[in-house]
């Protein structure tokens, strides 16, 4: 093998394998967003439950007995539009390995259900 040929062995597997490293880590960051997805549900789901015993809607994380970042700790969770006791909004932020997710770094849901960003519009929700 020649020189040349060795070369050229070796940028071909240094492209791939960019390639490669590029995609898998597109793969983890949208399995991470699950975690947040998944969270916002059960904050969404114990917020209807508080509502049907309070007729209002919880100001606190603690008071759904829920943590304020998701299990892995690449999101922190928090509510807000809080101000009216009959809605709310809750919202995951990406932190630490997850910030790296510049398409969708804040992901919220509301008392009717309203993702956002849309999932029609993004792939943040798939």
């Amino acid at each position: 093998m020649s020189l040349i040929e060795l070369i050229t062995v070796v940028a071909i597997v240094a492209i791939l394998g960019s390639i490669a490293l590029s995609t898998y880590r597109n793969s983890v960051i949208r399995s991470n967003r699950a975690e947040a997805a998944a969270a916002l549900l059960r904050i969404q789901v114990a917020q209807e439950k508080y509502f049907l015993s309070a007729n209002e809607y919880a100001e606190t994380l603690d008071e759904l007995n829920m943590e304020d970042s998701t299990e892995r700790d690449l999101y922190t969770l928090e509510l807000a539009d809080i101000d009216d006791p009959t809605r709310f909004t809750a919202r995951a932020t990406a932190i630490n390995g997850q910030a790296d997710d510049t398409a969708c770094p804040v992901l919220s849901i509301d008392e009717t259900g309203r993702r956002t960003p849309s999932p029609v519009d993004t792939p943040c929700w798939r």
